[in-house]
């Protein structure tokens, strides 16, 4: 259904032109509308129960087309007179809508793969998800195994239509990455991932269908699961790999400089030019480095920065002798960050759904970033941290609390459960999450944990330091990568210079910035927006000034924009200093 805006002369018509009447007619047209939106959205890019997408040029054109149309119709209102809920709607419906546009304007669905993950780990995500309960979950599972055929196929018949228009990762940042596929192929059905669902019988299924189930898994896992994989292994080795393109930039792809400008302005949510991201990088590596230094003078280390790195990098006293004992002192780290909660956030904000920690699937981890969060899917679900366990040489435990900080609480978690939470505001608003200000707020919660008694040990601090540093260098390298020309090895060479990251990590990070243009960039600028709002909050409330308020008022809105976040953090000290 198309938006019909109400303008001057038809509400003369109709007896509306009382001007107080005016903004609530246009939040309840807007209202009306917004769902319509939505529901639309969710019927076009999510396949019904039992289903996988349809990724058929003729489904895709569509939705680009009836995304256009929506557009269209958002920019046409009169933003001014809706409510200040229904502005940040407007906003994010249109963000929303507009990445999903401009992604397929670029022609991303000839890339559906990064250098650490792909659409094929997408899918082991539904094996692993949890929520099968009931029978019917099981049928529409079994009915998504039964079309992986036809979804590997469509998927590979874009891929090949990239490397014919030169829309391919770089052959250089995916070397091994073959192995992410083949995994997924076994002998035995029941070791397969795709079998998890079956492992466990949930009350309430008879034996006799239960039975039933499972066998059905077995013969799909063998009939569609395994050959899908395997004729995607082969084409990636025979055919995708071999003819990747040797350039680096998104610069180099089709249409590739204004393509970064997309992703960046996307990504960052502001309007900054690839220079003027660089310089801020610049400015902040050499902010952080200084501060590094002054751990090491602290310590009394002779030597220099890259011997004292080196120390970090291969002395066995920073490492994990076990995957046990590195998850077991990331779940210690987790419960020292809850306790502290209490002090920086109201207890009537902090988020009910409960999280766990627990290792990288064995699948993805050899290429995979060294933690992240999952959120819960459902109200019976939780959130995940996780901990990549593999190759332990390389998981300093003196990164390990900025880690915990960002991916569990008081970051993702807390902020992604929160808005999660939020029953007063749309799906979409729940749903949302833009990387400016959730991964700016993950990157704050790391800063804040000097506040929360974290950080104790020089050699904790530093790496505190060396999350930070990671992140500045970002800045420097995502837009040397896909604006300046810069080589992979010149990448890689910046980040080791300037951090204690293992080397390991240094080439996984750079190699996932290079395949993820733009993304890279949001941590840090999301980080200093929030910094310095606090800052102008502090300066400006004085004594007035309470953390936990100010926490709540930056989480108060779900996932925002950082314009959007600037407005609110403003309007929030003119009415404090008001009142």
């Amino acid at each position: 259904m198309r938006f019909m805006i109400l303008g001057a002369a038809t509400c003369m018509l109709l007896g509306c032109a009382s001007p107080s009447s005016i903004p609530v007619l246009q939040d309840t047209t807007f209202d009306t509308f917004a769902t319509e939106l939505w529901q639309a959205e969710q019927q076009r890019s999510r396949p019904v129960a039992g289903s996988l997408a349809d990724l058929s040029a003729s489904h895709l054109a569509a939705m680009a087309a009836e995304r256009q149309d929506w557009l269209a119709q958002l920019d046409a209102m009169d933003v001014s007179a809706l409510s200040e809920q229904n502005q940040i709607n407007h906003a994010i419906l249109r963000y929303r809508l507009a990445n999903s546009y401009d992604q397929y304007r670029f022609g991303a669905h000839r890339m559906p793969l990064t250098a650490e993950s792909g659409f094929h780990n997408s899918l082991a995500f539904m094996a692993q998800r949890g929520g099968f309960r009931q029978h019917s979950d099981f049928e529409n599972y079994l009915s998504q195994l039964e079309q992986m055929p036809r979804y590997f196929q469509q998927q590979m018949d874009w891929m090949r239509q990239g490397l014919a228009d030169g829309m391919t990762q770089p052959q250089q940042v995916l070397g091994g990455f073959e192995q992410s596929i083949i995994a997924y192929v076994t002998e035995r059905a029941e070791d397969n991932v795709f079998y998890t669902p079956f492992r466990r019988q949930p009350e309430g299924i008879a034996n006799a269908d239960w039975q039933q189930l499972t066998e059905r898994a077995k013969v799909l896992i063998k009939q569609a699961v395994n050959p899908s994989y395997q004729a995607f292994y082969d084409f990636f080795v025979g055919e995708y790999y071999p003819n990747a393109r040797q350039s680096i930039g998104a610069s180099e792809l089709p249409d590739g400089h204004a393509y970064y400008q997309n992703r960046l302005e996307h990504y960052t949510t502001l309007q900054l030019t690839p220079a003027e991201i660089h310089q801020i990088g610049l400015d902040e590596v050499a902010r952080i480095r200084a501060e590094m230094q002054q751990v090491i003078d602290s310590l009394g280390f002779e030597g220099s920065f890259a011997d004292f790195v080196n120390y970090l990098r291969t002395d066995p006293k920073f490492y994990a002798e076990s995957p046990q004992q590195l998850m077991h002192y990331a779940a210690y780290l987790s419960k020292k960050a809850d306790a502290a909660l209490p002090r920086f956030f109201l207890r009537e904000t902090l988020p009910r759904t409960p999280y766990g920690v627990a290792p990288v699937p064995d699948e993805i981890a050899p290429k995979y970033t060294t933690g992240r969060y999952l959120s819960a899917n459902t109200d019976r679900d939780a959130g995940y941290y996780w901990v990549n366990t593999y190759a332990l040489n390389r998981r300093p435990l003196y990164e390990m609390e900025a880690l915990t900080l960002h991916e569990a609480v008081p970051g993702h978690h807390l902020q992604i459960a929160l808005s999660q939470e939020m029953a007063q505001l749309p799906d979409y608003r729940r749903s949302f999450y833009t990387s400016a200000f959730g991964e700016g707020w993950g990157l704050y919660a790391e800063y804040l944990g000097l506040e929360m008694g974290f950080y104790q040990n020089p050699y904790d601090n530093f790496g505190r330091l060396s999350f930070e540093m990671w992140r500045a260098v970002r800045l420097v390298v995502d837009t040397g990568l896909h604006a300046k020309g810069w080589s992979r090895q010149e990448a890689i060479d910046f980040l080791a210079s300037n951090s204690a990251l293992s080397m390991h990590n240094v080439v996984t990070e750079i190699d996932r910035y290079i395949s993820w243009p733009g993304q890279a960039l949001s941590y840090k600028l999301g980080e200093l927006t929030i910094r310095r709002l606090r800052q102008e909050a502090e300066q400006a409330l004085g004594a007035g000034f309470d953390v936990r308020e100010f926490h709540h008022q930056v989480l108060k809105n779900g996932s925002v924009p950082l314009q959007v976040l600037e407005q609110q953090i403003h309007q929030y000290i003119a009415e404090k200093r008001q009142n």
